[in-house]
């Protein structure tokens, strides 16, 4: 889906909502998540270019796998938290989507773990060999 079909959803879908909210706001909320729900599938399919590039990337260089993998896991933490955060404030539950935002940030910290070892493992045995 090219961005002037992703523009047009959105915008038809946010006037559908805006002039429904004042008659049926449950059915405008519904729009609003649907359109959003439509896009962000349409986005996330095309996301595959994306994914097998920084896998060539990270084969090319030698990189252990598993740290690409980590960071597509953390892009996807973002970009489905995000969506689902805005979601969440715009159906009036800011509190909710500060939690979602919150839980988003705490799972990108666990996911990264292996990630802060080898750079503290590095990083000592560069100063364990600087000792030497």
């Amino acid at each position: 889906m090219n961005i002037f079909m992703t523009a047009g959803i959105a915008v038809s879908a946010a006037f559908c909502a805006v002039a429904l909210k004042k008659y049926a706001p449950e059915i405008s909320a519904v729009i609003a998540i649907a359109a959003g729900g439509v896009l962000l599938l349409s986005v996330l399919s095309q996301t595959e270019p994306v994914i097998d590039q920084l896998s060539s990337f990270m084969s090319g260089s030698g990189i252990d796998g598993s740290y690409g993998a980590v960071i597509i896991k953390t892009i996807g933490i973002c970009f489905i938290s995000q969506f689902t955060a805005d979601t969440c404030r715009d159906a009036g539950h800011s509190s909710l989507a500060s939690k979602v935002e919150l839980a988003a940030r705490i799972s990108v910290t666990v996911i990264s773990l292996p990630l802060f070892r080898a750079v503290l493992d590095t990083a000592l045995n560069l100063v364990n060999s600087g000792n030497n």
